[in-house]
């Protein structure tokens, strides 16, 4: 997996176009899906961080961080804008944070409560992908004219970048 900066490195503009979604609304806002014992997913709001050109996510104990425990793929991806359908999702593999350095630092810099049982997970890239859906939105009922959506995609195993138009 690649790491974040690994990522924004091979694609800056991808890269920054995911960042701003996941953080339009000032810290980071999104939804982390997790897999459950069972194989079905589990869908929570989290507020991922950016910092030292990584991604992390504190975690609490519940059963989304016993999910990343035994199998620590996951899919992040943002909140919906108020003013259009655009999406940003990132899949990978959540890691423990095991470097008390890092977690010190960046625990005082977001205020997290030690009080808190929490653990820190940095997230790698596997996939990415950004869709702009254009001013019509995801549904062009009434839009005239019509603008089809357009997707950017990259894969970390195939170091792969597509631009797609995409009809909605």
């Amino acid at each position: 997996m690649a790491s974040w900066s690994d990522f924004a490195a091979a694609e800056p503009m991808l890269a920054a176009g995911i960042r701003a979604l996941l953080q339009q609304y000032g810290p980071g806002m999104g939804y982390l899906a997790t897999i459950r014992p069972d194989g079905g997913p589990r869908v929570h709001p989290v507020s991922p961080v950016f910092a030292d050109d990584s991604v992390y996510c504190f975690i609490v104990d519940s059963p989304k961080r016993h999910d990343l425990d035994r199998d620590g793929r996951y899919a992040l991806h943002a909140y919906p804008p108020e003013d259009n359908d655009d999406e940003a999702c990132i899949t990978g593999h959540a890691h423990p944070v095991h470097d008390p350095l890092t977690i010190t630092r960046l625990a005082g810099a977001l205020h997290a409560s030690p009080d808190v049982d929490w653990r820190l997970y940095e997230l790698t890239v596997e996939t990415a992908m950004l869709r702009h859906h254009g001013p019509a939105g995801a549904l062009p009922l009434a839009a005239t004219p019509f603008t089809p959506a357009f997707a950017q995609t990259w894969h970390e195993r195939r170091k792969l970048r597509r631009p797609l138009a995409v009809a909605s």
